[in-house]
């Protein structure tokens, strides 16, 4: 199931917009949930990162789809942005903000489907778990791509990524389970390190992200072969 937010406030042409996914997801055999919004604010505002794709109208009356990408990009820099425009030269403001592509309109059926191909390619490539982390006043989505490794203090799991270090409650082995399958793998009982971010290995130490970590003595069997694993399949 692919999560599509869009925003867009011409009724006709979000009216439209709709159609095509679901024309696309009819022709494609992909599922697309569709959730639609009149104006940038109304997404921006108290914005829940639960979508995979948005479809941003860049001009809107209450906030300007540039704008509203901003304010989401700050609590989600996963999510795959898609700019509907009649201006070309927004589309290189887009990069600003990560955006995959641009669609001009009038919108027509072809161009559109090609985007949405690609976003929908760019999902199934990436491939990699995201994370919900509760923090105050929401949540903060956290691809496990961009994880370093994760520490366990007492009652506090710190996940140490490149956007940030982020605190929240829970044990280290819920993490473990959660990022299954992504090269997650402890060094020692405080620390899960991802094998992506892993640039050297000293005698008991390994460094990842640019933070040295302590390698036990009962873990370093295992984690020195999950590592060799790693490289050795074609790994990053």
């Amino acid at each position: 199931m692919v999560r599509i937010a869009i925003v867009e406030d011409d009724d006709a042409c979000r009216a439209q917009l709709e159609a095509y996914v679901r024309r696309y997801g009819g022709e494609t055999g992909g599922e697309f949930q569709i959730t639609s919004f009149s104006d940038g604010l109304d997404i921006a505002e108290d914005y829940r990162p639960i979508y995979d794709i948005i479809l941003l109208d860049i001009e809107m009356p209450r906030l300007d789809g540039m704008t509203a990408a901003e304010r989401i990009r700050s609590f989600d820099p996963g999510v795959i942005l898609i700019f509907i425009t009649n201006m070309a030269q927004y589309a290189i403001k887009g990069y600003e903000v990560d955006a995959l592509d641009f669609v001009l309109k009038p919108v027509g059926y072809f161009p559109f489907s090609l985007k949405l191909k690609k976003a929908v390619s760019a999902l199934r490539a990436r491939a990699q778990k995201d994370l919900l982390l509760p923090l105050d006043g929401g949540v903060k989505r956290v691809s496990s791509g961009e994880i370093y490794y994760i520490e366990v203090q007492g009652h506090r799991i710190i996940v140490h990524a490149e956007s940030g270090d982020y605190v929240i409650p829970g044990a280290l082995r819920d993490m473990e389970e959660q990022l299954e399958g992504q090269h997650f793998v402890r060094c020692n009982k405080c620390y899960l390190v991802n094998l992506r971010h892993v640039t050297d290995v000293r005698q008991n130490t390994v460094v990842a992200g640019g933070h040295e970590l302590q390698i036990s003595r009962p873990r370093k069997k295992e984690f020195l072969q999950a590592l060799t694993d790693y490289f050795g399949g074609g790994g990053r």
